[in-house]
């Protein structure tokens, strides 16, 4: 069997090799790229200043830092802020000061994985892309809210990249076919069945899907495996992808957020999923127990008292049975809150009610509802005019209990879901029995 081109003469990776040169080359973020976008025209004039380029791998960061100093005829120097320091960047900016003054190039100073240096590193940068001796180009798979500083940030025009679709990882793997040797057609290295497992498995990230077909390209020529190859062989090559998940990142609060909205929109498939992702990537069980009891506070409330005790047995069942057992648990309690009746009237009136005690800090209790432990304060007429509410009719005494200053607030209005129509029956019936207390001579409903 020939050894497929792919194998000759080089041992640089596919990716690298399948690097594309041209904007005509590259693939995907048409969004920042196409006819009348920003960062494509300052491309083909030659204007690009410092950036921070914000995608997830395999989206082009690289590539496209290195087709801005093509096109920008700048000197392309690429650093890692994982294997190098600052001194690196030192010996970086010297050079391009010679650069720029004796040759009249500017330098491109290719930040990767920016985001892993610390407040006071990122700052090395800051006069030199100040007096335009670098232009400095950051990519980062974190959020630069988070992880960059304000100084490099006001400094910096940020873009955000986008994982590529189906379609261009489809392009990609065809085209470093079609270099190889390895055309498609019938009696290619791979069916089409086998590249559609590939564009499946690189979930939108090109590099990945380079190194796994040069991965299936090699077992394919090692083991003489007949063309083109059946989608069980390529199977063999596959891994097992990763969840794309971080514990203490965006990721984290991402999910979370989509976990939260999609119970508190009444879509138990949404729920699940994102509660299997978040299992998936490692995410502490307890935490997401703790959300989901937090949801059934404030989504639900009372229009299903039970979910507080539904969300609370699932925290104390996955306590008791560990996982993977337990994580069912949860995966029921998720079910039972995206499905309950919601009201956030709860939530909303206690918020309210904060507001009123912040404003209102020093509001004295009214004297009747006061406690008189002592013949001095019974005297003084603490607790007098008490109406004790067991003694009225649905024990529900018609008296005031909140300071003169907030006499008629109406915080907590409950909806017509769930429980909570029977509690705003029940207030309903009460708001009777205190206008008919008002008016009547007495001002008395006693049983």
């Amino acid at each position: 069997m020939t050894e497929p081109t792919l194998f000759q003469g080089s041992a640089e990776p596919l990716a690298a090799r399948m690097r594309p040169k041209t904007l005509d080359q590259f693939l995907g973020q048409e969004h920042l790229l196409g006819p009348r976008r920003a960062l494509g025209d300052l491309i083909r004039r030659g204007d690009v200043g410092s950036c921070i380029f914000w995608g997830p791998p395999g989206s082009g960061k690289t590539t496209l830092a290195k087709i801005i100093a093509n096109y920008t005829e700048r000197q392309f120097e690429p650093f890692s802020a994982v294997t190098e320091g600052v001194a690196r960047v030192r010996e970086i900016i010297k050079e391009a000061e010679e650069r720029l003054k004796y040759q009249g190039q500017g330098t491109i100073l290719f930040c990767d994985e920016i985001h892993r240096f610390n407040k006071a590193q990122q700052d090395a940068f800051l006069p030199w892309v100040e007096n335009g001796v670098i232009t400095l180009i950051g990519a980062t798979t974190e959020n630069p809210s988070f992880e960059l500083t304000g100084a490099l940030l006001s400094r910096c025009r940020v873009f955000v990249l986008e994982p590529l679709n189906d379609e261009h990882i489809r392009t990609v793997i065809e085209r470093a076919l079609a270099q190889s040797g390895c055309e498609i057609r019938d009696t290619g290295c791979v069916s089409h069945e086998g590249i559609d497992l590939l564009v499946a498995h690189a979930q939108g990230d090109a590099r990945r899907a380079l190194n796994t077909l040069e991965a299936l390209l090699k077992h394919i020529h090692a083991s003489r495996i007949a063309h083109p190859a059946s989608p069980d062989v390529v199977r063999q090559v596959l891994e097992k992808p990763l969840p794309v998940y971080d514990k203490a990142r965006e990721q984290h609060f991402n999910l979370i957020s989509a976990l939260h909205k999609a119970v508190r929109g009444s879509d138990p498939e949404g729920a699940l999923y994102w509660l299997a992702r978040m299992l998936a990537g490692g995410e502490d069980p307890p935490y997401i127990a703790l959300r989901l009891v937090r949801m059934a506070i404030e989504d639900i409330g009372l229009a299903d008292p039970r979910a507080l005790s539904m969300s609370l047995a699932a925290k104390d069942a996955y306590h008791f049975l560990g996982s993977p057992e337990g994580e069912l648990a949860l995966a029921e309690a998720a079910i039972y809150l995206a499905t309950a009746p919601k009201s956030n009237r709860a939530y909303a009136a206690f918020g309210q009610a904060q507001a009123a005690a912040e404003a209102h800090p020093a509001e004295a209790v009214p004297l009747h509802i006061r406690n008189a432990p002592t013949g001095l304060m019974k005297e003084l007429g603490y607790g007098a005019g008490y109406k004790y509410a067991h003694n009225y009719e649905q024990a529900y005494a018609p008296q005031e209990y909140l300071p003169e200053a907030l006499r008629g607030a109406k915080w907590y209005e409950p909806t017509d879901a769930g429980y909570e129509k029977t509690v705003r029956e029940r207030l309903a019936q009460w708001e009777q029995l205190k206008r008919r207390a008002a008016s009547s001579p007495e001002g008395e409903t006693a049983g």
